[in-house]
């Protein structure tokens, strides 16, 4: 994936460069009423596209901390969930063992006769 990326960011990189080398007339850009700057279209071209850059990371890093942040939430869901469950598993095993044992079946005398039984 690395490679791709490189060779995307290359490749607009070279195209911009080529497209400056060819566009060097100076152009006014009305930034706002009574401001006007003056600069080769190359550079021009080659600001604003690094403006362009600077705000698509920056829209990057604010989505990936509203993912921390909804990871966070999801976090304390998990662990209330699973406190939860640890207290059930305590009163089940409270429960189990209130509960009386059950006497030990005494199959001696039956297994041979259920035995002899399947044998026949």
């Amino acid at each position: 994936m690395r490679q791709i990326n490189f060779v995307v960011i290359f490749v607009i990189s070279l195209a911009l460069v080529l497209f400056g080398i060819e566009n060097t007339d100076p152009v006014v850009i009305h930034v706002v009423q009574g401001v006007d700057l003056e600069a080769p279209l190359c550079v021009e071209l080659i600001v604003a596209m690094g403006v362009g850059a600077v705000l698509a990371w920056v829209f990057s890093v604010w989505v990936q901390v509203q993912g921390y942040l909804g990871s966070g939430k999801q976090i304390e869901q998990r662990e209330l969930r699973i406190q939860e469950l640890e207290q059930d598993v305590e009163r089940y095993r409270v429960e189990l063992e209130q509960q009386p044992m059950l006497p030990a079946s005494k199959n001696g005398d039956n297994d041979s006769e259920s035995s002899e039984a399947f044998a026949s």
